[in-house]
């Protein structure tokens, strides 16, 4: 019985070995098909992230060495006007664009959930702007808007309304690319209408039986129902459009007068036309600590306005 024990344990022993050879196996398997992507991360983000931050403390020409300058930069700021002017026109944009965006998308995507005719056509093509080059979108809005040439001041003018300078007056520059940014609301659209297609059916006809109107449902059915899909897109929304560059860089270039010198735009003119890469550097860290605040903002907020289901509900 002893030896029996012995061969019991040392052959448990060696299947432990094997078991944790194995292990070690599928873990180095993992990190190699793992590592393209690891490598990405640390060469073309991780990298490039830190060496901002360590370049936002120092004064960088790029012709030139960095010099070590503390938070200069960061102080800089302060008294910086066209800091402030970018951080408003993008304030601004974003509080304008966002709503109308996300208005305009849940309505089309109502009407999408609502027709049956050609749905498949329809979701494709509103989906079709979302693979098209921004250079080209802006250069193609630049051509709309133009102020003697447009078509839409073309349209305008047969209604008998004098279309204004969109594109060259800082009354309507901005207003123009709110309009703009209408364009891409298809990719948005389609996510409501996913959402909406989750809405249990039940949950209307039991509002039916009630006696609920069709704006009733709306407002107590559909809406708390989908609002993880409204989070996700005001989030990304949020995100997306502090990050606006190439409609401003090719339609205007900042102007007239300042009025669409987003804060990417301001910050790619302090990298690549002043060479100020410290200062732009600082610039960029600055955003994403905007980004962040605003973003946590948005998620703490969402106790309030975001409807989940529990899993001991009932419903699916």
């Amino acid at each position: 019985m002893t030896a029996l024990s012995h061969r019991s344990a040392v052959s448990a022993g060696a299947q432990s070995r094997f078991r944790l050879t194995r292990r070690r196996r599928e873990a180095l398997a993992a990190l190699f098909f793992l590592s393209p992507w690891l490598i990405g991360f640390v060469v073309f983000l991780a990298g490039p992230m830190a060496a901002s931050l360590i370049l936002s403390f120092t004064k960088y020409k790029i012709v030139q060495p960095p010099v070590w300058i503390g938070i200069d930069n960061y102080a800089r700021m302060i008294g910086d006007d066209l800091f402030y002017k970018s951080l408003r026109v993008t304030i601004t944009y974003t509080a304008l664009s966002v709503p109308l965006g996300i208005a305009v998308a849940l309505g089309i995507a109502l009407l999408l959930n609502q027709t049956r005719f050609m749905s498949g056509v329809f979701r494709t093509v509103f989906y079709l702007q979302s693979v098209i080059s921004g250079v080209a979108v802006a250069i193609v809005f630049a051509w709309i808007f133009n102020h003697r040439f447009g078509i839409l001041n073309y349209f305008l003018g047969l209604v008998g309304i004098e279309g204004p300078p969109w594109l060259s007056h800082p009354r309507y520059v901005l207003w123009a690319f709110v309009l703009m940014s209408l364009w891409g609301i298809g990719t948005t659209a389609i996510i409501f209408l996913a959402a909406l297609q989750g809405v249990p059916a039940t949950l209307y006809e039991a509002a039916e039986i009630d006696g609920a109107g069709t704006r009733r449902k709306f407002f107590s059915i559909t809406l708390p129902m989908i609002s993880p899909s409204i989070l996700f897109v005001l989030i990304m929304g949020v995100i997306g459009t502090f990050q606006t560059f190439t409609q401003a860089y090719i339609m205007t270039g900042g102007g007239p007068a300042n009025a669409t010198l987003f804060y990417i735009l301001y910050l790619y003119k302090n990298a690549f036309n002043w060479f100020e890469m410290g200062y732009a550097s600082a610039l960029a860290w600055v955003l994403f600590a905007i980004i962040l605040a605003l973003t946590l903002i948005v998620l703490r907020s969402s106790n309030r306005w975001v409807y989940y289901e529990s899993p001991g509900d009932g419903r699916n």
